[in-house]
């Protein structure tokens, strides 16, 4: 019973951190469009929510929320030492570990999410752009790679239950 309770507890805080930094589930939903849309004629935004909303049911991937966006919130506060705090507040190029994050849910629905990641990493649509522009005074470094990899999750999510004509049973 308790494993269960923790999940709930684990999830809701997940989504609320989320939304707390200001991405909302069809911020997601529309970066999963933006993949999947031309590989998938009839493609709403319904199906893309749903899809989330799945990646988000698992665990994997509300640890990988939580402990981003804490790592982020603790950075904008300055409260990491030194040099990890500089690291993560300008989010240096060489840095990676907001991508390891990032890839522990890319993962999850196999490899083809790696790619669905690489590509809109490097798009940045949507609520990206706005997550990693630096004049905001927000620290981001974690949530936007961690926004991108459950969208890319997502449509992985989409791609193999589209491929099998079936709904994927998590």
């Amino acid at each position: 019973m308790k494993k269960h309770v923790k999940q709930g507890v684990l999830e809701k805080q997940a989504r609320q951190l989320l939304e707390d930094r200001g991405v909302k589930i069809d911020d997601i939903a529309e970066l999963v469009y933006y993949l999947q849309s031309g590989y998938h004629q009839e493609l709403s935004m319904d199906e893309c929510r749903y899809n989330v909303n799945r990646v988000l049911t698992k665990r994997e991937v509300q640890n990988a929320v939580i402990t981003g966006i804490e790592l982020d919130v603790l950075a904008e506060k300055k409260l990491l030492s030194e040099p990890l705090q500089e690291t993560i507040a300008t989010d240096e190029s060489l840095y990676g570990v907001d991508e390891i994050i990032a890839l522990s849910i890319v993962n999850v629905y196999g490899s083809i999410g790696l790619t669905n990641y690489g590509y809109i990493d490097k798009q940045k649509p949507g609520i990206l752009k706005r997550l990693n522009d630096k004049s905001t005074g927000y620290v981001h470094t974690f949530l936007d790679d961690i926004v991108g990899a459950i969208a890319a999750a997502a449509s992985s999510r989409l791609a193999h239950s589209s491929e099998v004509h079936e709904e994927i049973v998590d």
